[in-house]
């Protein structure tokens, strides 16, 4: 490997170069650091770089004098460098939430996500630009200003893990942590060409927090391949007590990468344009119908259906107010004349609930959960397009209009990610094809809870049919 080329590698190769000792892992900072130098600054995904304590936790790494030996050795990531979004916690790393409340923030101690990837040989060197409190799925804040897609500037990489999407995109990260309320995973990759996944609540442990017993938000990564999603995931997961709904099970090493790598597809799928819930344009429904359509042609029985998911956006909307109003109610009091007004608006929703609407809202979220799994039991895999429409220009805080449909809210275009959080199942999002303007799309697969294994078999497999549809003239900010 040329050291100055480590950039473009896959995460899977650079972790294997480095379990072999073929390059070292501050080979590998040399090269990241070098290419965030070129392109940082145009694309600002990255805008809080640590090098010196990534370089620190290298050389770490290069002393230890046990060697680790093939894939079982404890230490999934062995030197990887990995970016964490900057609503978690690293110890002596600068940490804004994208807020001007937190503008000058340095904690003292590192959330559990960041100790678990650590632990797993991972090395923090940068914070990836969110929006404020992960509120839209564009990402902007007062403190950093917009973050751009790699693909074309003049357009969003979404949000709210705009910059986790946008770095693995431009090369600045093989693999970066995210995470997904609404769809804050889904919609950055798939405008910008890469691939997130939403596991089931309690795979990877989070926290600590103010509502430990939320499953709407949950961690998860992105990267360039599903191989790569998987390796990612070997080192994500794990229990952790301090997390309430932490899952105690315990996987073995490598089983996550080695689904990703056995490529499978299921009997049948089922395919929904719009989960009857959603405005989508018509430029993304042809899109991905005609990508749904090749993988049916390989074998694939493809029936066109959906659950019945009415109630999801009273259920979600109501929620996730609650949670806003939970986590962030302090500090708007304290500082509502810094904060925008999408997250004022949700705090104030949620400040203004009763018990009665709460307790609906829990009661229509169990009913859809139990659908979707009866209908995943039926048809084993629901696509769905990622997101209505292709990247919006940088600018626009929000869609605000869809074929001539308007948004009410700043979240009324979020609808087909959060159709699929309020059911708790895990669901992944990857590139299905590239509209005219060289503007990448993707679909996503749902799958039941807790079966990861065989959804990255299916995305896998979907991944290795499409990977023509993708085949276009990339520019230099592309890896």
């Amino acid at each position: 490997m040329m050291n100055d080329k480590l950039w473009k590698n896959s995460a899977c190769n650079i972790v294997d170069a480095l379990l072999s000792k073929t390059i070292k892992p501050t080979d590998v900072l040399d090269a990241l650091e070098l290419r965030c130098a070129s392109v940082n600054e145009t694309i600002n995904a990255l805008p809080t770089l640590c090098f010196d304590r990534a370089y620190d936790s290298a050389l770490k790494i290069e002393a230890k004098k046990e060697t680790a030996v093939g894939h079982d050795s404890g230490y999934p990531f062995y030197g990887l460098p990995i970016p964490i979004k900057d609503t978690y916690k690293v110890a002596g790393v600068r940490t804004t939430f994208g807020s001007l409340a937190f503008e000058n923030y340095i904690p003292d101690c590192s959330d559990i996500i960041v100790q678990t990837i650590e632990r797993a040989g991972g090395i923090i060197y940068a914070k990836s630009n969110t929006p404020e409190f992960e509120a839209g799925a564009s990402t902007f804040n007062e403190v950093f200003g917009f973050t751009r897609n790699p693909w074309n500037t003049l357009h969003s990489a979404g949000g709210s893990s705009g910059g986790a999407a946008a770095s693995v995109a431009s090369g600045m990260a093989f693999i970066a942590q995210g995470s997904d309320f609404a769809c804050s995973l889904r919609y950055p990759a798939a405008f910008c060409g890469v691939v997130g996944l939403r596991p089931t609540p309690g795979l990877i442990p989070q926290g600590p927090g103010k509502l430990s017993y939320q499953s709407l938000s949950v961690l998860g990564p992105i990267a360039r391949t599903v191989n790569d999603i998987g390796l990612a995931m070997d080192g994500f997961c794990g229990f952790d007590p301090r997390d309430a709904l932490s899952n105690p099970m315990k996987y073995p090493p490598n089983v996550f990468r080695q689904a990703a790598e056995s490529p499978a597809a299921p009997k049948s799928f089922a395919y929904s344009p719009d989960l009857g819930q959603a405005v989508v344009s018509k430029e993304i429904k042809k899109i991905v119908n005609n990508a749904v359509n090749k993988l049916s042609s390989h074998g694939p029985n493809m029936a066109y259906e959906h659950p019945e998911l009415d109630e999801c956006h009273e259920a979600f909307n109501t929620l996730r107010a609650f949670q806003f109003a939970t986590v962030w109610g302090d500090v708007m009091i304290a500082n509502q004349d810094e904060l925008k007004p999408e997250v004022v608006w949700n705090i104030e929703r949620g400040f203004e609930l009763d018990a009665n609407t709460l307790s609906k809202a829990e009661h229509l979220r169990s009913d859809l959960r139990l659908r979707m799994i009866e209908f995943l039991d039926l048809h084993n895999f629901l696509i769905t397009p990622a997101t209505p429409v292709t990247p919006p220009k940088v600018e626009e805080r929000f869609v605000k209009s869809i074929e001539g449909e308007e948004m009410k809210t700043y979240l009324d275009w979020l609808a087909l990610g959060y159709a699929i959080t309020i059911t708790g199942c895990p669901t992944i999002a990857l590139p299905c094809g590239i509209n005219k303007m060289g503007l990448p799309v993707g679909l996503q697969i749902t799958g039941r809870p807790y079966d990861e294994l065989n959804l990255l078999k299916f995305a896998a497999w979907v991944e290795n049919i499409l990977i023509e549809e993708m085949a276009c003239e990339k520019n230099d900010l592309i890896s």
